[in-house]
């Protein structure tokens, strides 16, 4: 008896904690919204108008605005409002400070009288833009439903000023260009409900017209400007000159086109000079052009900011910079952004007088030759996958974005289009509160986007794509794992078929298998080619090199999973219909390779065949069936010298096990021939100065180190410089360092490499180390 009357107690104690917790969701179904006479008008408009959108849009639900006696309220309300709809504004708390810092806000239930209300106050206009985002990620809105759950009352403030992404209209975008001004608006405010309070266009710099643009570009521009001004979102414009400014009439020319556009714009709040990417004018020149720029700016944009970032300066120019600041400290002068290939941050704040605002300008949109590439990325996707692949990183980029954020006052990121969507909202969520939890921002992401019944399923599908590119394909058991979720969420959500960001993520699952398969096949079918070599010998050259070859294409002739193949294809067409994203130059008309076109590189071969096909022409034109041999056995033992060697591939962290430079800018991909090279897919990869370390090594054995590389290749074992005695120059030409048994003494060593002087050869040509070996004599 006393077991089953503590069983009944216990029954009740769940049902009451469960009734507890249902009681702190509201339903607004039937509500009506009001607003405050205090909101300035039309922005007040915009905001009821924009709230019931949304809410129909996910909801089927038609909101009034005409509040109906005793029905739920949605109210709108500014820090200075008085009241709205006869119900004064909830009494501030010391907890709500927060929410009247600038673009701060509070969400507020109450209930009066059995009426329930849900306030929207914002401490400014943007407050109230970012308090309706708040409940569009948070509430349940589902059909003929509108559930709050309290616990999602909040009194907030963002941590940094600036908050914006680079969305210019113009050619070498991969989707955007295609763009009306709905889908232009649309991206605006979906930006905005996470946080964003900057857009920044590019109005003057580009070539010839996209193939896809629906719009003349000079209206595009102004009809951006006019969109952040009915949002209250800030409208910056990124305007470098690839003009000699020491020219006096090409320095007028380009002052008329800035004047013009000004003149133009309805609302204008920064002007952002690159000064070397691209341009290649002396600050000398640069500062005087925009002393110019500034005073025509304030005459049409009174608060407008001039801002100019260091990229490409040398020392000599930087120091110029900071001499022109500390002789004239020029009010005109807003601040640094800081971006690729500019002094880096730190550096920066430390030496910017505290007069001026500093900028971070992050890369989120690629992933290799870029500011911020992607960490142990495998080679196959790197060759495969290219620069800008649908690329959701949320904890990558919240790491890097907090420790960045303190030495700027915010950010306006470079995109060049849609693919890196889950980066932008996490960067302007992370600015918003650096505490933020990654997976909660993705659950208010796929909540907002995709519906309140998937959010944390595809949450967590996000963060596992993220994992997918971590570390080799063949020990990442996880991708197959992510596969199957997100085959099984696409089962089960085909009401989402047409969303474009449900598109790219599930097009991005079956992306990664497919290259992991592939990858696998066909290096398997190369290991079995190593064979046949190695017994060319026997076979003699020409029939080795036959059967090689027959067994490498295979992969041509019996392709690995094929109807994953199709899928990606498929998404891509779906894409292409419902964003205008361009994945082939040949098909799509993208702008070049670089810029998304993932289905030019789909079949990219993952083994080395198309090299072995050159090399064995190279062999075939040889006399002498001795040397043939050689070279074959060369080729045969690549990636594996025999017992007592090693070999490490410097950018492959399977094949490189003693490579300890692995992660930010070691590793980069050469991109020759505009990403179809037939050389080795070793050698496309490389680190300019990797660091590797052996151990059990053989302390009476004589070693020799070979390096395959471009350039030089200043070596140091045990941090001793040591000479060589083969110094080959070429691509894949080989380097020789013989070993003094010193080194090995005590069976193991370190290798690292010195930084030859290059300061006036473009990165491109700069040297590289594709393979190190270890010979054992």
């Amino acid at each position: 008896m006393k077991i089953i009357h503590f069983r009944n107690l216990l029954f009740a104690f769940v049902l009451f904690l469960h009734h507890g917790l249902l009681s702190q969701v509201v339903d607004f179904s039937k509500a009506s919204i009001a607003a405050s006479s205090a909101i300035a008008s039309p922005f007040k408009e915009k905001m009821i108008a924009v709230l019931q959108e949304e809410i129909a849009n996910k909801t089927n639900l038609k909101l009034s605005s005409s509040p109906q006696d005793k029905s739920p309220l949605l109210l709108l309300a500014q820090q200075n409002s008085q009241e709205v709809n006869g119900f004064t504004l909830p009494t501030l708390t010391k907890d709500d400070q927060p929410s009247i810092q600038k673009e701060g806000f509070r969400l507020v239930h109450q209930q009066i009288g059995g009426r329930d209300l849900l306030w929207f106050i914002g401490a400014d206009q943007r407050g109230l833009l970012f308090a309706i985002g708040e409940f569009l990620r948070t509430a349940d809105l589902s059909k003929q439903k509108i559930l709050f759950d309290k616990k999602y009352e909040k009194s907030s403030a963002p941590m940094y000023a600036i908050r914006g992404h680079q969305i210019g209209y113009r050619n070498t975008a991969n989707s955007w260009d295609a763009w009306d001004f709905k889908q232009f608006e649309r991206y605006f405010r979906d930006l905005a409900f996470f946080g964003t309070n900057a857009i920044e266009n590019i109005p003057f710099q580009d070539g010839a017209a996209s193939p896809h643009m629906k719009i003349n570009r000079e209206e595009m521009h102004i009809k951006m400007s006019q969109m952040c001004q009915a949002y209250d979102l800030d409208y910056w414009v990124w305007t470098p000159a690839d003009v000699d400014l020491a020219d006096p009439q090409k320095f007028q020319e380009e002052l008329k086109a800035h004047i013009e556009f000004y003149k133009n714009c309805p609302r204008l709040d920064g002007v952002f000079f690159p000064g070397g990417d691209p341009g290649e004018n002396h600050p000398k020149y640069v500062l005087p052009f925009l002393k110019a720029v500034a005073a025509e700016l304030k005459k049409y944009h009174p608060k407008a900011g001039v801002w100019l970032s260091l990229q490409g300066f040398n020392d000599e120019e930087v120091n110029y910079f900071y001499d022109y600041l500390d002789q004239n400290k020029p009010d005109w002068f807003t601040g640094i952004v800081t971006g690729p290939s500019s002094p880096d941050l730190a550096s920066t704040r430390f030496r910017l007088d505290k007069k001026y605002q500093h900028r971070h300008y992050p890369d989120l949109t690629h992933t290799v030759r870029c500011q911020y590439p992607t960490e142990n990325w495998d080679q196959a996707f790197a060759l495969t996958e290219g620069r800008e692949v649908t690329n959701p990183q949320p904890s990558y980029y919240a790491k890097i974005h907090n420790r960045f954020a303190p030495f700027t006052d915010g950010f306006l990121s470079y995109s060049d289009g849609v693919h890196d969507d889950v980066n932008k909202v996490i960067w302007s969520q992370m600015a918003w509160n650096t505490e933020k939890d990654v997976r909660q921002v993705m659950v208010e992401y796929a909540r907002y986007f995709f519906g309140n019944s998937v959010a944390e399923a595809a949450a967590d599908g996000i963060l596992a794509l993220e994992r997918n590119w971590v570390g080799p394909v063949e020990e990442n058991g996880g991708i197959e794992t992510t596969f199957a979720f997100w085959q099984n969420l696409e089962k089960n959500h085909p009401e989402l078929k047409g969303n474009w960001r449900w598109q790219q993520l599930v097009m991005r699952a079956y992306y990664d298998t497919f290259i992991k398969r592939r990858k696998m096949y066909e290096q398997g079918l190369e290991k079995e080619a190593n064979l046949i070599l190695s017994q060319a010998k026997v076979l003699g050259s020409e029939k080795a090199m036959s059967l090689a070859l027959e067994k490498v294409n295979q992969a041509v002739q019996r392709p690995a999973a094929p109807e994953l193949r199709q899928k990606v294809v498929d998404y891509c067409e779906a894409l292409y219909q419902s964003i205008g994203l361009q994945t082939s130059v040949a098909k799509y008309k993208a702008s070049g390779a670089e810029r998304g076109a993932i289905l030019d590189f789909i079949d990219y071969p993952l083994n080395n065949r198309w090299w072995l096909e050159d090399e064995f022409a190279k062999i075939r034109k040889m006399a002498d069936e001795a040397v043939k041999l050689e070279r074959i056995n060369i080729i045969a033992t690549w990636e594996n010298p025999g017992p007592g060697s090693y070999y490490d591939n410097i950018s492959d962290q399977l094949k490189g096990p003693r490579v300890k430079t692995k992660t930010e800018d070691a590793t980069d991909v050469a991109w020759w021939d505009n990403g179809l090279s037939r050389r080795r897919l070793s050698t496309q990869l490389f680190q300019n100065f990797p660091k590797l370390e052996y151990e059990d090594l053989d302390p009476k054995g004589s070693y020799t180190i070979r390096i395959s590389g471009q350039g030089d290749a200043l070596l140091r074992v045990d941090g001793v410089r040591v000479r060589p005695v083969i110094y080959n120059k070429g691509v894949e030409e080989f380097k020789e360092f013989q070993l003094n048994p010193k080194f090995i003494s005590d069976g193991k060593i370190s290798i690292s490499f010195d930084e030859p002087e290059e300061s006036h050869l473009n990165w491109r040509q700069h040297s590289k180390v594709f393979d190190i070996w270890l010979l054992k004599k």
